[in-house]
């Protein structure tokens, strides 16, 4: 099986090369890996680690860099999306191709996060190192389970239902594009299943570095799940119960805030999401604006 890494880059290249380093240690070697950059500092200082790694560019916004990998990539059988700053542990492939193999309706695969810096002030590679260290493998490393959707820093596809229906990432999501991940996973369901991975594991630094403005942020939570609800690949359920979640914890905790976390410009972009999801305005390219 062909098996392809792309990962979409911007702003980190140092810890980028610590995560090609942690795809060096794979058991089971990709065929190749895509780095999609937006200009030449993203990638400053990183020789090739081995012959199948590749570097093209596109225009900023993650969709963009995703669908540049897929044009890139014609004779994948799958490929694995990981983030510039997402760890590997070294039997992800390894899971990843025994899986699709034993279950040719998945068309999403998942994995395991077992830690998330994203959730928190961010864990250093040298943290997230020791964590995949100290894990513990499950029972079974193969046992997989019903996913709502693929978790953008760890998730693969199988490339021949998005070449027969030309699927494509939704471009009008700029930037980090929150929701992008969800909105791909679900437009897939219809031709097959998306399965988390038990043995398919890592770490998730959740880098503060390169990250958008907390109004844009904010921004996005509110309009992307409205547009992806009218679009039809997010219910409205999920849609509501998410911005409100959102607006909540941004409100409650901007009046004592986390450092790394910009809560009152989170709070300031719900706030104009909102007016402009009422107004008649709202739209997730508007994020530029912030």
């Amino acid at each position: 099986m062909n098996i392809t890494i792309g990962i979409a880059t911007r702003g980190r290249p140092a810890i980028l090369g610590e995560v090609l380093a942690e795809i060096d240690r794979q058991t089971r070697p990709p065929q190749a890996v895509i780095i999609c950059h937006v200009s030449e500092g993203d990638v400053t200082g990183l020789p090739p680690r081995f012959p199948g790694l590749r570097f093209i560019t596109a225009e900023a916004g993650l969709p963009r860099q995703r669908n540049a990998i897929i044009d890139a990539a014609p004779t994948a059988d799958a490929i694995l999306f990981i983030d510039d700053d997402f760890l590997a542990a070294p039997d992800w492939l390894a899971v990843l191709e025994a899986v699709l193999n034993a279950h040719p309706d998945c068309v999403v695969a998942t994995g395991t996060v077992i830690a998330d810096g994203a959730k928190g002030p961010g864990i250093s590679v040298e943290q997230g190192r020791a964590i995949l260290a100290a894990d513990t493998l499950p029972s079974d490393p193969l046992a997989v389970a019903p996913h709502f959707n693929g978790y953008g820093c760890n998730m693969a596809f199988r490339m021949a239902p998005i070449r027969q229906h030309a699927l494509r990432f939704d471009e009008a999501l700029p930037a980090y594009a929150w929701y992008e991940d969800i909105d791909f996973s679900r437009r897939l369901l219809p031709h097959g299943s998306i399965l988390r991975l038990a043995g398919a594991r890592g770490v998730h630094l959740g880098a503060k570095i390169g990250r958008q403005p907390g109004r844009r942020l904010g921004y996005s939570q509110v309009v992307n799940s409205v547009y992806l609800a009218r679009k039809g690949s997010y219910p409205w359920s999920h849609a509501l119960r998410s911005i409100g979640r959102h607006l909540l914890a941004n409100a409650v905790k901007s009046l004592r805030p986390e450092p790394e976390v910009d809560r009152w410009g989170r709070l300031q972009g719900n706030l104009r999401g909102l007016w402009h999801v009422l107004t008649g305005q709202a739209h997730p390219g508007r994020i530029v604006e912030m």
